[in-house]
Protein backbone atom coordinates (compact mmCIF):
# COMPACT_ATOMS: atom_id res chain seq x y z
CA UNK A 1 0.00 0.00 0.00
CA UNK A 2 1.40 2.98 -1.31
CA UNK A 3 1.61 6.30 0.97
CA UNK A 4 2.03 9.78 -0.66
CA UNK A 5 5.78 10.83 0.30
CA UNK A 6 7.91 13.83 -0.12
CA UNK A 7 5.04 16.06 1.05
CA UNK A 8 5.62 20.13 0.59
CA UNK A 9 3.74 23.13 1.85
CA UNK A 10 3.45 26.50 0.36
CA UNK A 11 1.33 29.66 1.21
CA UNK A 12 -1.62 30.27 -0.68
CA UNK A 13 -4.45 32.58 -0.25
CA UNK A 14 -5.67 32.09 3.06
CA UNK A 15 -3.90 28.45 4.12
CA UNK A 16 -0.49 27.31 4.10
CA UNK A 17 -1.39 24.42 1.59
CA UNK A 18 0.59 20.99 2.41
CA UNK A 19 1.04 18.43 -1.21
CA UNK A 20 2.16 15.84 -2.46
CA UNK A 21 4.20 16.21 -5.81
CA UNK A 22 5.95 13.95 -7.96
CA UNK A 23 6.76 13.71 -11.39
CA UNK A 24 9.44 16.09 -13.19
CA UNK A 25 9.24 19.61 -12.29
CA UNK A 26 9.04 20.91 -15.77
CA UNK A 27 6.19 18.38 -17.19
CA UNK A 28 2.76 19.37 -18.14
CA UNK A 29 1.23 20.12 -14.55
CA UNK A 30 -1.74 18.24 -13.05
CA UNK A 31 -3.58 18.89 -9.75
CA UNK A 32 -5.62 16.11 -8.25
CA UNK A 33 -8.46 17.00 -6.21
CA UNK A 34 -9.91 14.55 -3.90
CA UNK A 35 -13.34 14.88 -2.19
CA UNK A 36 -15.22 14.29 1.27
CA UNK A 37 -14.78 11.76 3.53
CA UNK A 38 -11.49 10.92 1.80
CA UNK A 39 -7.92 12.49 1.28
CA UNK A 40 -5.03 12.43 -1.19
CA UNK A 41 -4.50 8.83 -0.80
CA UNK A 42 -7.46 9.05 -3.08
CA UNK A 43 -4.78 9.43 -5.57
CA UNK A 44 -1.93 6.97 -4.51
CA UNK A 45 -2.04 5.37 -7.00
CA UNK A 46 -3.16 7.82 -9.94
CA UNK A 47 -0.14 9.82 -9.25
CA UNK A 48 2.40 7.74 -10.24
CA UNK A 49 0.84 6.98 -13.42
CA UNK A 50 0.52 10.38 -14.54
CA UNK A 51 4.45 10.91 -13.08
CA UNK A 52 5.80 8.05 -15.18
CA UNK A 53 4.09 10.03 -18.39
CA UNK A 54 6.27 12.76 -17.33
CA UNK A 55 3.98 14.74 -16.31
CA UNK A 56 4.54 17.13 -12.95
CA UNK A 57 1.42 15.71 -10.31
CA UNK A 58 0.47 17.75 -7.71
CA UNK A 59 -2.14 16.77 -5.16
CA UNK A 60 -3.36 18.75 -2.14
CA UNK A 61 -4.97 18.48 0.99
CA UNK A 62 -8.28 20.49 0.68
CA UNK A 63 -8.80 22.87 3.74
CA UNK A 64 -10.03 21.39 7.16
CA UNK A 65 -8.00 18.12 5.99
CA UNK A 66 -4.21 16.66 6.72
CA UNK A 67 -1.63 19.24 7.33
CA UNK A 68 -3.17 22.07 5.49
CA UNK A 69 -3.80 25.30 8.06
CA UNK A 70 -5.39 28.37 7.90
CA UNK A 71 -2.86 30.82 8.50
CA UNK A 72 -5.39 33.79 10.71
CA UNK A 73 -7.56 32.29 13.46
CA UNK A 74 -10.14 34.94 12.52
CA UNK A 75 -10.67 33.58 9.19
CA UNK A 76 -14.22 31.94 9.19
CA UNK A 77 -13.97 27.97 8.80
CA UNK A 78 -15.97 28.34 5.38
CA UNK A 79 -16.58 24.89 3.45
CA UNK A 80 -19.07 26.63 0.68
CA UNK A 81 -17.73 25.96 -2.99
CA UNK A 82 -16.42 29.43 -4.09
CA UNK A 83 -14.37 28.81 -1.19
CA UNK A 84 -12.89 25.41 -2.38
CA UNK A 85 -12.28 27.27 -6.07
CA UNK A 86 -10.79 30.03 -4.67
CA UNK A 87 -8.18 27.66 -2.52
CA UNK A 88 -7.42 26.18 -6.16
CA UNK A 89 -6.86 29.42 -8.02
CA UNK A 90 -4.58 30.35 -4.91
CA UNK A 91 -2.73 27.29 -5.10
CA UNK A 92 -1.93 27.81 -9.10
CA UNK A 93 -0.87 31.36 -8.18
CA UNK A 94 1.49 30.34 -5.40
CA UNK A 95 3.25 27.43 -7.47
CA UNK A 96 3.11 29.74 -10.70
CA UNK A 97 1.50 27.51 -12.78
CA UNK A 98 -0.10 29.21 -15.62
CA UNK A 99 -2.73 26.87 -16.53
CA UNK A 100 -2.85 23.03 -15.98
CA UNK A 101 -5.10 19.59 -16.29
CA UNK A 102 -7.75 20.02 -13.40
CA UNK A 103 -9.36 16.45 -12.31
CA UNK A 104 -11.21 15.58 -9.42
CA UNK A 105 -14.72 14.30 -7.46
CA UNK A 106 -16.76 15.34 -4.99
CA UNK A 107 -15.41 18.42 -2.89
CA UNK A 108 -12.25 18.50 -5.29
CA UNK A 109 -14.27 17.86 -8.59
CA UNK A 110 -16.07 21.14 -7.34
CA UNK A 111 -13.24 23.34 -6.97
CA UNK A 112 -11.80 22.20 -10.60
CA UNK A 113 -15.01 23.03 -11.89
CA UNK A 114 -15.26 26.14 -10.59
CA UNK A 115 -11.19 27.08 -11.59
CA UNK A 116 -12.46 25.88 -15.08
CA UNK A 117 -16.15 27.51 -15.43
CA UNK A 118 -14.65 30.86 -14.23
CA UNK A 119 -11.28 30.89 -15.09
CA UNK A 120 -10.78 28.99 -17.89
CA UNK A 121 -7.78 30.51 -18.89
CA UNK A 122 -5.82 28.55 -16.14
CA UNK A 123 -7.39 24.92 -17.04
CA UNK A 124 -5.66 23.08 -19.65
CA UNK A 125 -8.63 20.23 -19.45
CA UNK A 126 -10.95 19.06 -16.70
CA UNK A 127 -11.84 15.79 -15.71
CA UNK A 128 -14.66 15.87 -13.44
CA UNK A 129 -16.36 12.78 -11.65
CA UNK A 130 -20.16 13.36 -11.70
CA UNK A 131 -20.22 15.99 -14.14
CA UNK A 132 -20.90 19.20 -13.99
CA UNK A 133 -20.51 20.06 -9.84
CA UNK A 134 -21.27 23.52 -9.72
CA UNK A 135 -24.05 23.70 -7.10
CA UNK A 136 -27.18 25.55 -7.78
CA UNK A 137 -27.88 26.94 -4.51
CA UNK A 138 -31.09 28.97 -5.40
CA UNK A 139 -32.34 25.38 -5.92
CA UNK A 140 -31.01 23.45 -3.41
CA UNK A 141 -34.21 23.68 -1.33
CA UNK A 142 -36.49 21.97 -4.46
CA UNK A 143 -36.55 18.65 -3.50
CA UNK A 144 -36.11 15.36 -6.17
CA UNK A 145 -37.19 12.04 -6.31
CA UNK A 146 -37.35 9.68 -3.26
CA UNK A 147 -34.60 7.13 -4.51
CA UNK A 148 -32.31 10.26 -4.86
CA UNK A 149 -33.20 12.48 -1.45
CA UNK A 150 -32.49 8.94 0.60
CA UNK A 151 -29.23 9.11 -0.42
CA UNK A 152 -28.54 12.18 0.92
CA UNK A 153 -29.03 11.58 4.67
CA UNK A 154 -25.70 12.76 5.91
CA UNK A 155 -26.08 16.02 4.75
CA UNK A 156 -29.48 16.88 6.24
CA UNK A 157 -27.74 14.90 9.37
CA UNK A 158 -25.38 17.72 9.18
CA UNK A 159 -27.82 20.59 9.61
CA UNK A 160 -28.62 20.01 12.82
CA UNK A 161 -26.44 20.06 15.83
CA UNK A 162 -27.11 16.55 16.68
CA UNK A 163 -25.18 16.17 13.13
CA UNK A 164 -22.43 18.37 14.10
CA UNK A 165 -21.79 16.72 17.59
CA UNK A 166 -22.52 12.91 15.69
CA UNK A 167 -19.03 14.24 13.48
CA UNK A 168 -17.20 15.55 16.29
CA UNK A 169 -17.74 12.57 18.02
CA UNK A 170 -16.73 9.81 15.52
CA UNK A 171 -15.38 11.27 12.16
CA UNK A 172 -14.10 7.70 11.54
CA UNK A 173 -17.42 6.15 12.00
CA UNK A 174 -19.47 8.46 9.66
CA UNK A 175 -16.39 8.11 7.25
CA UNK A 176 -16.33 4.67 6.87
CA UNK A 177 -19.78 4.42 6.88
CA UNK A 178 -20.35 6.47 3.75
CA UNK A 179 -17.27 5.12 1.91
CA UNK A 180 -19.41 1.50 2.66
CA UNK A 181 -22.47 3.50 0.82
CA UNK A 182 -20.88 5.20 -1.47
CA UNK A 183 -18.59 2.74 -3.10
CA UNK A 184 -20.81 -0.87 -2.37
CA UNK A 185 -18.59 -3.23 -4.47
CA UNK A 186 -15.08 -1.39 -3.75
CA UNK A 187 -13.70 -3.69 -0.81
CA UNK A 188 -11.18 -1.47 0.66
CA UNK A 189 -9.27 -2.88 4.24
CA UNK A 190 -8.11 -0.88 7.60
CA UNK A 191 -5.17 0.14 6.52
CA UNK A 192 -6.42 2.18 3.34
CA UNK A 193 -9.38 3.76 5.28
CA UNK A 194 -6.83 4.44 8.44
CA UNK A 195 -4.21 5.70 6.20
CA UNK A 196 -7.11 8.18 4.79
CA UNK A 197 -8.78 8.99 7.72
CA UNK A 198 -5.59 10.36 9.88
CA UNK A 199 -6.34 13.60 7.38
CA UNK A 200 -9.96 14.20 9.41
CA UNK A 201 -8.30 14.57 12.77
CA UNK A 202 -7.97 18.20 11.38
CA UNK A 203 -8.92 20.89 14.21
CA UNK A 204 -11.20 22.53 11.73
CA UNK A 205 -12.06 19.29 9.84
CA UNK A 206 -15.66 19.65 11.32
CA UNK A 207 -16.46 23.00 11.20
CA UNK A 208 -15.65 23.01 7.54
CA UNK A 209 -17.45 20.18 6.72
CA UNK A 210 -20.78 20.89 8.76
CA UNK A 211 -20.62 24.87 6.58
CA UNK A 212 -20.80 23.10 3.71
CA UNK A 213 -23.03 20.76 4.05
CA UNK A 214 -25.16 23.80 5.33
CA UNK A 215 -23.99 26.26 2.87
CA UNK A 216 -25.41 24.49 -0.43
CA UNK A 217 -28.97 24.17 1.03
CA UNK A 218 -29.09 28.21 1.75
CA UNK A 219 -29.26 27.46 5.89
CA UNK A 220 -25.90 29.49 6.34
CA UNK A 221 -24.25 33.06 5.22
CA UNK A 222 -20.96 32.12 2.90
CA UNK A 223 -17.90 33.83 3.69
CA UNK A 224 -18.06 37.57 2.80
CA UNK A 225 -14.13 37.23 0.95
CA UNK A 226 -16.03 34.70 -1.32
CA UNK A 227 -19.32 36.62 -2.30
CA UNK A 228 -17.87 37.70 -5.59
CA UNK A 229 -17.16 34.26 -6.47
CA UNK A 230 -20.47 32.99 -5.25
CA UNK A 231 -22.33 35.80 -7.27
CA UNK A 232 -20.99 34.52 -10.41
CA UNK A 233 -21.79 30.87 -9.66
CA UNK A 234 -25.62 31.56 -9.23
CA UNK A 235 -25.75 31.85 -13.40
CA UNK A 236 -24.41 27.94 -13.11
CA UNK A 237 -21.67 28.80 -15.98
CA UNK A 238 -21.18 26.70 -18.64
CA UNK A 239 -17.45 24.86 -19.03
CA UNK A 240 -15.75 25.82 -21.96
CA UNK A 241 -12.43 23.84 -21.70
CA UNK A 242 -12.03 20.32 -22.93
CA UNK A 243 -13.65 17.94 -20.57
CA UNK A 244 -14.04 14.62 -19.86
CA UNK A 245 -16.73 13.34 -17.15
CA UNK A 246 -17.72 10.43 -15.49
CA UNK A 247 -20.09 8.56 -13.44
CA UNK A 248 -20.32 5.30 -11.53
CA UNK A 249 -22.32 2.27 -11.83
CA UNK A 250 -22.68 1.70 -8.50
CA UNK A 251 -22.29 4.83 -6.87
CA UNK A 252 -24.32 5.16 -4.21
CA UNK A 253 -24.97 9.20 -3.42
CA UNK A 254 -24.92 10.26 -7.09
CA UNK A 255 -26.43 7.45 -9.78
CA UNK A 256 -24.84 7.63 -13.18
CA UNK A 257 -26.90 10.21 -15.60
CA UNK A 258 -27.18 10.29 -19.39
CA UNK A 259 -24.64 12.64 -20.59
CA UNK A 260 -27.36 14.74 -22.36
CA UNK A 261 -28.30 15.34 -18.83
CA UNK A 262 -25.66 18.27 -18.27
CA UNK A 263 -24.86 18.58 -21.94
CA UNK A 264 -25.99 22.41 -21.20
CA UNK A 265 -23.31 22.72 -19.07
CA UNK A 266 -20.51 22.26 -21.33
CA UNK A 267 -19.91 24.67 -24.20
CA UNK A 268 -16.72 23.23 -25.04
CA UNK A 269 -15.80 19.62 -26.42
CA UNK A 270 -16.95 16.94 -23.83
CA UNK A 271 -17.03 13.22 -23.51
CA UNK A 272 -19.36 11.46 -20.88
CA UNK A 273 -18.08 7.90 -19.80
CA UNK A 274 -19.93 5.59 -17.77
CA UNK A 275 -17.74 3.17 -15.61
CA UNK A 276 -18.98 -0.38 -14.95
CA UNK A 277 -18.10 -1.44 -11.17
CA UNK A 278 -17.05 1.70 -9.81
CA UNK A 279 -18.89 3.65 -6.77
CA UNK A 280 -18.12 7.50 -5.76
CA UNK A 281 -14.18 7.35 -5.20
CA UNK A 282 -13.09 6.41 -8.77
CA UNK A 283 -9.64 7.72 -8.29
CA UNK A 284 -8.70 5.12 -5.78
CA UNK A 285 -11.50 2.19 -7.49
CA UNK A 286 -9.93 2.76 -10.91
CA UNK A 287 -6.78 4.50 -10.87
CA UNK A 288 -5.98 3.46 -14.20
CA UNK A 289 -9.24 4.64 -16.14
CA UNK A 290 -8.67 8.21 -14.72
CA UNK A 291 -5.31 8.80 -15.09
CA UNK A 292 -5.65 7.53 -18.87
CA UNK A 293 -8.42 10.24 -18.96
CA UNK A 294 -6.40 12.71 -17.50
CA UNK A 295 -3.74 11.64 -20.25
CA UNK A 296 -5.83 12.16 -22.66
CA UNK A 297 -6.05 15.72 -21.96
CA UNK A 298 -2.25 17.30 -21.49
CA UNK A 299 -1.87 18.84 -24.15
CA UNK A 300 0.76 18.24 -27.16
CA UNK A 301 3.15 20.38 -28.01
Amino acid sequence: MKTMQALRTIKAGVLEITYAEEGPANGPPVLLMHGFPYDIHAYAEVAPLLAAAGCRVIVPYLRGYGATRFLDAATPRSGEQAALGADLLALLDALAIPRAVLAGYDWGGRAACVVAALWPERCAGLVSYNSYNIQDIARAMTPESADKEYRLWYQYYFHGERGRAGLEADRRGIARLLWKLWSPTWHFDDASFERSAAAFDHPDFVEVVIHSYRHRFGLVPGDPAYAGIEARLTSQPAIAVPTITFDGTDDGVRPPADASAQAHRFSGPRSHRIVPGVGHNMPQEAPRVFADAVLELIPRP
